[in-house]
């Protein structure tokens, strides 16, 4: 029987990647958390030894997301305004770089997706788990998961990262957004956003947050106008960062609220802005930026 000391290393060497895996299934930091914790009890209780404790602890975890998504649907069927996953800032450590494409688009997408639909895609395609280990993992033929796979690749399609920002622009476009949006300034913001542009904000009930997508540029700037007009405390920028693959920034917003701004850029303009408020969906950012998250 292995010791606790190798059982733990075998664990802590799969952590990040588990982390991942949880997160890119669930949209949640804390939930992904909670699932890897619950994955570490399962393997420091086991009395015999895993020729191959990745595979092994990819499946714990796959398969305890697929039962947390039964009752994440549930909920998120009564969420109050738009839903979006908690913001995942990357890092600069080597070691924990999230090394896939996954944008934040393309999250919101693989919400359309079955859990199993979801699972099947994010293995083969993001994870290079063999056909053969996802079969195991879901209980099913290595050729229904093909199927699975395929059918949640064409539901994707559209919203794989097709347009690549480097890091300076990057920079400059939210640093011009974030002053645009605070100072309620047409001209630079009609320069900065497409013609379609769509923005997502997510308080998630507690804090105030738009109810519904405001879409259109018109609509778009009529917002920011009033949004300037209305407040006297202006908005303050923390840090820009790259979010979820976007880039983007944290910020302290009017009332003292901690909030995420993430910005799709195609074609060199804003298309899609994704606004989240919700202190809940926060705290693992509130500590760090040493501020309350609500």
């Amino acid at each position: 029987m292995p010791s606790r000391d190798e059982y733990a290393a075998d664990f802590e060497a799969q952590r990040p990647r588990l982390l991942r895996l949880g997160y890119r299934m669930l949209g949640s930091v804390s939930e992904a958390e909670d699932i890897v914790q619950e994955a570490w009890l399962r393997w420091a209780s086991k009395v015999e030894s895993v020729d191959a404790p990745a595979a092994y602890l990819t499946r714990i975890v796959t398969r305890l997301c697929l039962d947390q998504l039964k009752s994440a649907r549930v909920r998120r069927e009564t969420y109050i305004g738009a839903w979006l996953p908690e913001p995942l800032m990357e890092t600069t450590e080597p070691e924990e770089t999230i090394a896939d494409d996954l944008t934040l688009t393309l999250m919101l997408a693989m919400e359309r997706l079955s859990p199993l639909e979801r699972a099947a895609f994010l293995l083969h395609d993001v994870f290079g788990v063999a056909l053969t280990d996802i079969a195991t993992t879901l209980g099913r033929e290595p050729a229904a998961v093909r199927q699975l796979a395929s059918r949640a690749r064409k539901h994707v399609r559209d919203a794989r990262p097709r347009f690549t920002v480097d890091a300076s622009e990057a920079d400059r476009i939210a640093r011009a957004f974030f002053t645009a949006s605070r100072e309620g300034d047409a001209d630079a913001l009609s320069a900065l956003l497409a013609r379609d542009v769509a923005i997502y904000s997510d308080g998630g009930g507690k804090v105030i947050a738009f109810r519904n997508v405001v879409r259109g540029i018109d609509r778009a700037l009529r917002l920011f106008a009033g949004l300037k007009r209305k407040n006297a405390s202006m908005p303050t920028l923390l840090r820009t960062a790259t979010i979820d693959g976007l880039p983007g920034y944290v910020s302290v917003d009017r009332g003292d609220v901690l909030q995420t701004t993430a910005l799709d850029v195609r074609d060199g303009r804003i298309a899609a802005i994704y606004i989240v408020r919700n202190p809940d969906k926060l705290r693992h950012l509130a500590a760090a930026f040493d501020t309350r998250s609500g």
